[in-house]
């Protein structure tokens, strides 16, 4: 059994698409609560129902005490510290209490863990400083009560390996990155799991649905599975403030996308991050598994990518496609580099096919979905704009990748017979 808090938040879970949770008011907290239970296996083998009053007194006093808003006799806050586990792609989280509400991260304390439980310190020398850094409103707990972004470092202060943000975050203080205002716009897309089996929601166990075609932005019980998991987190991450800015299903059926921007610079990957940790709530509570990972099925299927949208002041303003040109181009002679750091398995999904480059291959075209990197009819037409990168995996972790665009793009600069010759291979007139 799981519930949360979720103000103004309606949830209809089912792996038919069938109505299985009604939300109701929470005691006190202006919110709606939801609950799960899991029973069964099979093409139906997640259904979800609202915890009825006529459940045991236990359960009834502890949805009370879930429920409960805790604004009226303490000034006290609950901050959920979050991180990035030892894995690179798995998050962590846990909670303290704070004696009053707080505006800003550096109005936090920092924290520590045991980073031997997370693969990220040896037994002997185990604990990691948590930073906070950005602060989110917990859609969750409801009220003052806060998400918090951290980075981690060793007692001495010096950033740990898997602390991706800390250089992310020097690259975007460079005074030539923040003089170009450098947005993102971030296409995260994921894969929802029927639990124990690891198959996708609304397939048949062990077997398949019907060819790809009728599942993109669909609509009906037979062709879209996991909407009201797409939407809760759709609503909590607006609570949160998170700069999200739609969702859709996708090609494969059980898998979604949702869009994070325009954000600027350090901003995107606090925003992917922590939306990400929404989702895993929400699944968690749902009794669905979320994967991440960029090819889940195997044959004639839809990957799951990170598509990143990317541009400078310079592409934005008047003349801009030819600085877009250039930024392909110098992406063009650092694809090797960018590919190793676009996310695991990402070999797996980058086979030329399904709307995918080869990932040995660099290529950019204009409204061209099988290049790696797409120009859009409407920036082509006005000559300024943006350029999508195409290359990263679903997995990818949003730090590298908006840090890696901006220093490509921005601080690298390639000798001329590599521009040259780069120019000569892709057809650009730089």
């Amino acid at each position: 059994m799981a519930q949360a808090v979720v103000p103004a938040m309606q949830c209809q879970v089912g792996a038919r698409g069938k109505a299985a949770v009604r939300a109701r008011p929470a005691a006190g907290a202006g919110g709606r609560v939801w609950g799960v239970r899991r029973s069964g296996r099979g093409t139906s083998g997640l259904k979800v129902m609202a915890v009825s009053t006529e459940s045991t007194g236990v359960v009834t006093r502890l949805e009370q005490l879930l429920n409960m808003d805790t604004a009226s006799f303490t000034d006290k806050i609950i901050a959920e510290y979050i991180w990035v586990g030892g894995s690179g792609i798995d998050l962590r989280s846990k909670s303290r209490t704070i004696s009053k509400p707080v505006e800003d991260p550096s109005e936090l304390p920092k924290w520590n863990y045991d980073g031997s439980s997370t693969g990220q310190a040896p037994g002997e020398d185990s604990e990691v400083i948590l930073y906070p850094q950005a602060i989110f409103k917990d859609p969750f707990r409801g009220g003052n009560n806060i998400l918090v972004i951290c980075d981690t470092y060793t007692p001495a202060g010096e950033p740990i390996p898997t602390n991706k943000r800390h250089r992310a975050a020097q690259i975007f203080s460079d005074p030539k990155v923040v003089d170009q205002v450098p947005w993102f716009g971030i296409e995260q897309e994921y894969t929802l799991l029927q639990t124990d089996v690891n198959w996708p929601l609304g397939w048949p166990v062990g077997g398949y649905p019907g060819p790809q075609g009728p599942y993109y932005c669909a609509v009906g019980s037979d062709k879209s599975f996991g909407r009201d998991i797409s939407d809760a987190h759709y609503k909590a991450c607006l609570y949160a403030g998170i700069n999200i800015s739609g969702t859709n299903g996708e090609v494969m059926p059980g898998q979604w996308e949702y869009q994070v921007g325009p954000s600027v610079g350090i901003e995107a990957g606090d925003h992917i991050w922590i939306s990400r940790y929404i989702l895993e709530r929400i699944t968690e509570q749902a009794g669905v598994v979320l994967t991440l990972d960029p090819k889940p099925i195997q044959g004639d299927w839809n990957g799951a990518g990170c598509h990143t949208n990317y541009s400078t002041k310079s592409m934005r303003e008047d003349g801009g496609f030819e600085v877009i040109k250039k930024a392909i181009l110098n992406l063009s002679l650092r694809h090797d580099l960018h590919i190793s750091a676009y996310g695991e398995g990402n070999e797996r999904r980058l086979t030329g096919l399904h709307e995918t480059a080869s990932i040995d291959n660099f290529s950019w075209g204009v409204a061209n979905r099988g290049c790696s990197i797409r120009v859009g009819r409407d920036t082509e037409a006005k000559g300024k704009g943006y350029l999508e990168d195409r290359r990263p995996a679903s997995n990818m972790d949003p730090y590298i990748v908006t840090s890696l665009l901006a220093e490509s793009t921005i601080l690298w600069e390639p000798t001329l017979e590599a521009e040259v010759l780069a120019a000569k291979k892709l057809a650009l007139k730089v």
